[in-house]
């Protein structure tokens, strides 16, 4: 029988590689740790990638067993859903993985300038209703420079149409580098081994994904620094759903 979420609360409590500033914490206690991620908790000076909204932590810990000189910190509001990650890369001994429960609108609070190298964005919601709250939008990517390295690379996987669509304009508006993109991954011809690799991780949502004959899209760009970043203001037609199983309960066709 699998533990019930106090259980899995309990446990995160006593985790060496869990730190949890929910908003309501990190507004009282200030968290000490920013800027020195490195030196006090993995003690070395290897980059630092985020994976924001990392549910289940499947791609965390994924990406720290493909790359031990790395450290991966996985970012979620979802304790119970951590939980499972956080599990696992301490009974695999990953001394490369942390993961931080918080909400991520305040995110910059937990990293100092230059700290994170990369940033991964796995089947975020697409939040078609409000923009301010999609992780790609030049809100979140505001934060994101705070912390970010000049020209840090983010990631985008997803299922969405929507938020494929609304980042890649958001991208081609502020001219953002762009390093690789696809609308269907899994039948995209010449991508080298490396990134094969990497793509390959699949989180519990992504296999559902597939299993109901969606494709999994992909973008890979570059955050310059000192660019006033700018919306996009063109239509996009919605998805057909706004999560698993469940419809998109709006009578409009397309958003900005």
């Amino acid at each position: 029988m699998s533990k019930g979420k106090l259980a899995k609360f309990a446990d995160m409590a006593t985790y060496k590689n869990v730190f949890q500033y929910p908003f309501s914490v990190a507004e009282q206690v200030p968290f000490e740790m920013k800027g020195h991620w490195r030196e006090r908790y993995f003690h070395n000076d290897h980059p630092i990638v985020l994976e924001l909204g990392c549910g289940k932590g499947e791609y965390t810990v994924g990406l720290a067993k493909l790359f031990p000189d790395v450290n991966f910190i996985g970012v979620d509001i979802k304790g119970a859903r951590m939980w499972t990650g956080a599990t696992q890369a301490l009974k695999e001994n990953l001394e490369n993985v942390a993961f931080l429960r918080t909400n991520i609108e305040i995110i910059d609070r937990f990293f100092d300038t230059d700290e994170v190298q990369e940033i991964w964005l796995t089947f975020s919601d697409p939040q078609m209703k409000n923009p301010r709250k999609r992780l790609t939008s030049t809100f979140f990517m505001e934060r994101y420079r705070k912390f970010l390295v000049d020209g840090g690379i983010v990631h985008l996987k997803t299922d969405s149409n929507f938020l494929f669509t609304y980042t890649t304009l958001m991208v081609k508006k502020n001219n953002l580098p762009v390093l690789f993109t696809t609308e269907d991954l899994y039948h995209t011809e010449g991508i080298d081994a490396d990134t094969q690799r990497i793509l390959a991780i699949q989180t519990y949502y992504e296999s559902q994904w597939i299993e109901r004959g969606l494709n999994i899209r992909y973008l890979k760009f570059r955050l310059p620094h000192g660019v006033a970043l700018e919306e996009s203001e063109e239509e996009i037609p919605l998805d057909s759903y706004r999560s698993y199983k469940r419809t998109t309960r709006s009578p409009l066709a397309t958003r900005k």
